[in-house]
Protein backbone atom coordinates (compact mmCIF):
# COMPACT_ATOMS: atom_id res chain seq x y z
CA UNK A 1 0.00 0.00 0.00
CA UNK A 2 1.12 3.68 -0.85
CA UNK A 3 0.11 6.80 -1.12
CA UNK A 4 0.93 9.78 -3.14
CA UNK A 5 -0.53 13.41 -2.88
CA UNK A 6 -2.73 14.51 -0.42
CA UNK A 7 -5.87 12.39 0.05
CA UNK A 8 -7.14 14.72 2.15
CA UNK A 9 -7.78 17.40 -0.90
CA UNK A 10 -10.26 14.88 -2.12
CA UNK A 11 -14.03 16.20 -0.98
CA UNK A 12 -17.47 14.88 -1.23
CA UNK A 13 -17.92 15.53 -4.94
CA UNK A 14 -15.64 13.54 -7.73
CA UNK A 15 -12.87 16.05 -9.44
CA UNK A 16 -10.85 15.64 -11.99
CA UNK A 17 -8.14 17.59 -10.52
CA UNK A 18 -7.42 15.08 -7.92
CA UNK A 19 -5.81 13.15 -10.74
CA UNK A 20 -2.47 13.05 -8.97
CA UNK A 21 -3.30 11.81 -6.34
CA UNK A 22 -3.14 7.95 -6.13
CA UNK A 23 -3.33 5.32 -3.74
CA UNK A 24 -1.83 1.14 -4.23
CA UNK A 25 -3.81 -1.12 -3.15
CA UNK A 26 -2.00 -4.64 -2.91
CA UNK A 27 -5.21 -6.48 -1.11
CA UNK A 28 -8.58 -6.51 -2.33
CA UNK A 29 -11.54 -7.96 -0.13
CA UNK A 30 -14.45 -9.90 -2.42
CA UNK A 31 -17.74 -10.11 -0.57
CA UNK A 32 -20.83 -11.30 -1.10
CA UNK A 33 -24.68 -12.19 0.38
CA UNK A 34 -26.34 -15.21 0.96
CA UNK A 35 -29.44 -15.87 2.19
CA UNK A 36 -29.43 -17.95 5.74
CA UNK A 37 -32.70 -18.10 7.08
CA UNK A 38 -34.52 -15.00 6.30
CA UNK A 39 -31.49 -12.81 6.88
CA UNK A 40 -28.72 -12.07 4.69
CA UNK A 41 -25.17 -13.12 5.83
CA UNK A 42 -22.01 -11.68 4.44
CA UNK A 43 -19.03 -13.21 3.26
CA UNK A 44 -16.09 -12.48 2.13
CA UNK A 45 -11.94 -13.35 0.30
CA UNK A 46 -9.25 -10.92 0.46
CA UNK A 47 -6.60 -11.56 -2.56
CA UNK A 48 -3.19 -10.39 -2.55
CA UNK A 49 -1.96 -9.24 -5.59
CA UNK A 50 0.90 -9.89 -7.13
CA UNK A 51 0.79 -6.08 -8.58
CA UNK A 52 -0.63 -3.46 -6.98
CA UNK A 53 -3.88 -1.84 -8.20
CA UNK A 54 -3.66 2.01 -8.56
CA UNK A 55 -6.49 4.44 -8.06
CA UNK A 56 -6.34 8.15 -8.85
CA UNK A 57 -7.76 10.47 -6.95
CA UNK A 58 -10.33 11.28 -10.01
CA UNK A 59 -11.83 8.00 -9.46
CA UNK A 60 -12.84 9.39 -5.62
CA UNK A 61 -15.10 11.36 -3.76
CA UNK A 62 -15.19 11.37 -0.06
CA UNK A 63 -17.97 9.63 1.75
CA UNK A 64 -19.80 12.13 4.06
CA UNK A 65 -20.08 9.73 6.84
CA UNK A 66 -20.21 11.60 10.54
CA UNK A 67 -19.47 8.11 12.25
CA UNK A 68 -16.15 7.36 11.23
CA UNK A 69 -13.09 7.19 13.88
CA UNK A 70 -10.22 9.63 13.53
CA UNK A 71 -8.13 9.56 10.60
CA UNK A 72 -10.72 7.21 8.77
CA UNK A 73 -12.09 8.22 5.58
CA UNK A 74 -14.40 6.38 3.10
CA UNK A 75 -14.37 7.22 -0.46
CA UNK A 76 -16.77 6.16 -3.08
CA UNK A 77 -15.04 4.92 -6.05
CA UNK A 78 -16.07 5.85 -9.89
CA UNK A 79 -15.07 3.99 -13.00
CA UNK A 80 -14.55 5.66 -16.64
CA UNK A 81 -16.95 4.37 -19.31
CA UNK A 82 -16.93 6.23 -22.66
CA UNK A 83 -15.20 9.27 -21.42
CA UNK A 84 -17.81 9.62 -18.46
CA UNK A 85 -17.18 9.00 -14.27
CA UNK A 86 -20.02 6.92 -13.33
CA UNK A 87 -20.15 6.19 -9.22
CA UNK A 88 -19.61 1.74 -8.84
CA UNK A 89 -22.00 1.43 -6.21
CA UNK A 90 -20.17 -2.47 -5.74
CA UNK A 91 -16.82 -0.95 -4.86
CA UNK A 92 -16.02 0.94 -1.70
CA UNK A 93 -12.47 2.41 -0.34
CA UNK A 94 -11.66 2.88 3.38
CA UNK A 95 -8.05 4.89 4.36
CA UNK A 96 -6.76 5.46 8.07
CA UNK A 97 -3.97 7.87 8.21
CA UNK A 98 -2.00 8.23 11.40
CA UNK A 99 -0.44 11.75 12.45
CA UNK A 100 2.87 11.97 13.18
CA UNK A 101 3.74 14.80 15.20
CA UNK A 102 7.76 14.54 14.30
CA UNK A 103 7.07 14.81 10.86
CA UNK A 104 4.23 16.91 11.28
CA UNK A 105 2.07 15.23 8.47
CA UNK A 106 -0.30 12.17 7.67
CA UNK A 107 0.64 8.74 7.33
CA UNK A 108 -1.00 6.05 5.61
CA UNK A 109 -2.10 3.13 8.17
CA UNK A 110 -4.05 0.92 6.48
CA UNK A 111 -6.20 1.00 3.10
CA UNK A 112 -9.27 -1.22 2.59
CA UNK A 113 -10.67 -2.02 -0.86
CA UNK A 114 -14.02 -3.94 -1.21
CA UNK A 115 -15.16 -5.17 -4.01
CA UNK A 116 -19.39 -6.34 -3.85
CA UNK A 117 -19.77 -9.47 -6.31
CA UNK A 118 -22.98 -12.34 -7.58
CA UNK A 119 -22.46 -15.39 -5.60
CA UNK A 120 -21.89 -17.12 -8.85
CA UNK A 121 -18.43 -14.98 -9.02
CA UNK A 122 -17.75 -15.24 -5.37
CA UNK A 123 -17.57 -19.23 -6.20
CA UNK A 124 -15.39 -18.82 -9.48
CA UNK A 125 -13.09 -16.67 -7.51
CA UNK A 126 -12.61 -18.30 -4.34
CA UNK A 127 -12.28 -21.96 -6.34
CA UNK A 128 -9.21 -19.67 -8.40
CA UNK A 129 -7.68 -18.76 -5.25
CA UNK A 130 -8.01 -22.24 -3.41
CA UNK A 131 -6.14 -23.75 -7.01
CA UNK A 132 -3.32 -20.83 -6.53
CA UNK A 133 -2.37 -21.64 -3.07
CA UNK A 134 -2.30 -25.16 -3.79
CA UNK A 135 0.06 -24.68 -6.73
CA UNK A 136 2.34 -22.67 -4.86
CA UNK A 137 2.15 -24.86 -2.13
CA UNK A 138 3.46 -27.55 -4.41
CA UNK A 139 6.38 -25.83 -5.88
CA UNK A 140 8.46 -25.83 -2.88
CA UNK A 141 8.09 -29.86 -2.57
CA UNK A 142 10.92 -32.09 -3.63
CA UNK A 143 10.31 -35.34 -5.14
CA UNK A 144 12.12 -38.67 -3.07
Amino acid sequence: MKLTGNILNIKNKRDDRNAGIAVEVDKIEYVTYKKDGKYFQPFNLEVELEEPLVITGDQLARKPEKHLQEGEYDFDVYDKEDGEYVRNENRFLSVLLVYDEFEHEHVLSSVEYTVTISNEEFKVLKEEQHKLRHSRKGLGKKKK
